[in-house]
């Protein structure tokens, strides 16, 4: 349809709006907000106006039908372009928002709670670019977190853009399948294959570029609901090379599973794999992957509880099974694609691992006890 569209040669669009009385309503868009005039007819007594500006063609036409619309502009300061107002009304009652264009980050109060997700019970739903979407933290621990496990069922071209995203944290771990990725500053496209990993760091522009038939990652994210912007003028690659980089207080970090080691756990019988990401959010989360270790006396013991104290501790089950205790919420049998939140104080511990057991953990704010 853009392709035809495009082919048949449009260039611009305007906006129609009533506007009955020209002369003020003319006066109040290249006055107040910086519109200047395109067109203006007849010359002898102006009814019709065109107006362009803020990315914007407005027709201003007495002929007009419908209600007056309504307009929002995105501002450096809002409140110094209308004296403090976040709201304007034009002469011919056109209603316009003043918004910040650029506004902070808000982050939701964190609501912790025991959540536990099965593979089995869950529902797939149908997100951006053709990705399946399923939701790994359906409370979203009161807004301030979300967890997904994505899907991709077809092999071949993804059609993503350059996007980035307003966020406080972004991780992406490759479960099954491969991905071509590139993002910004970090040099020529690479593929994701299972057991790796990347920190977006905010705002860090990228794109998904093709992947496997079946692929799957999970996705974690603060906010939970948090903006996607595409960047329409960017081209990736860049021509830059900036691993260091710094991306809202913290930089790119990409895991290859295939050149990592696993070193012995703070729990006897487990060994870890360390994602990498602690130093590059400036201690803001750790991430890991956990798996039993080889048979041994004490891999054969079940680990003691612990209790943790950051605002989220996150699991997902990637192999094995056990059973889940946690203080206050009972017992659970995990199996893998299963999903688990522990809430911050509450005692827990896997008991009846498996040999094959493997998860992927993350804690956000791990320091704050």
């Amino acid at each position: 349809m853009d392709d035809e569209c495009y082919g048949h040669g449009i260039e611009a669009a305007e906006l129609v709006l009533p506007c009955a009385d020209l002369e003020p309503t003319l006066a109040f868009f290249t006055g107040r907000l910086g519109f200047r005039i395109a067109s203006i007819f007849p010359a002898e007594a102006p009814r019709v106006a065109v107006i362009a500006g803020h990315g914007l063609r407005l027709r201003l036409d007495p002929g007009a039908t419908g209600e007056p619309g309504s307009l929002r502009l995105l501002c450096r300061d809002p409140a110094a372009v209308a004296g403090g107002l976040s709201q304007l009304v034009a002469p011919n009652g056109t209603r316009v928002e003043l918004v910040a264009s650029d506004p902070s980050l808000e982050l939701p109060p964190v609501r912790p709670s025991f959540v536990l997700t099965r593979l089995a019970d869950g529902a797939w739903s149908s997100g951006r670019a053709g990705m399946l979407y399923r939701d790994l933290v359906p409370d979203r621990q009161g807004g301030r977190f979300v967890a997904s496990q994505i899907r991709i069922p077809e092999g071949g071209p993804v059609p993503d853009y350059v996007h980035f995203h307003r966020v406080r944290f972004q991780m992406i771990y490759c479960v099954r399948g491969w991905v071509r990725v590139v993002y910004q500053d970090q040099g020529p496209p690479f593929v994701l294959q299972p057991g790796d990993a990347v920190l977006q760091p905010p705002r860090i522009r990228h794109r998904v570029l093709e992947c496997s038939p079946g692929l799957e990652v999970i996705e974690v994210s603060c906010p939970a609901e948090h903006e996607t912007l595409a960047d329409l003028a960017l081209e990736l690659p860049t021509p830059e090379v900036r691993p260091e980089r710094d991306f809202g207080g913290q930089r790119f970090v990409r895991h290859e599973a295939a050149r990592a080691t696993f070193e012995p756990w703070r729990l006897p019988g487990f060994e870890v794999r360390d994602l990498g990401i602690t130093a590059a959010t400036a201690s803001l989360a750790t991430a890991h992957v956990v798996r039993r270790m080889k048979a041994t006396g004490a891999s054969q013991q079940d680990p003691p509880s612990e209790a943790h104290h950051g605002e989220l501790l996150f699991s997902f089950v990637l192999a094995g099974s056990a059973r889940l205790h946690c203080a206050g919420a009972g017992a659970a049998r995990l199996a893998a694609g299963d999903a688990f939140v522990i809430p911050p104080g509450h005692e827990h511990a896997l008991r009846e691992c498996t040999p094959d057991l493997e998860l992927m953990q993350l804690t956000v704010d791990p320091l704050r006890a």
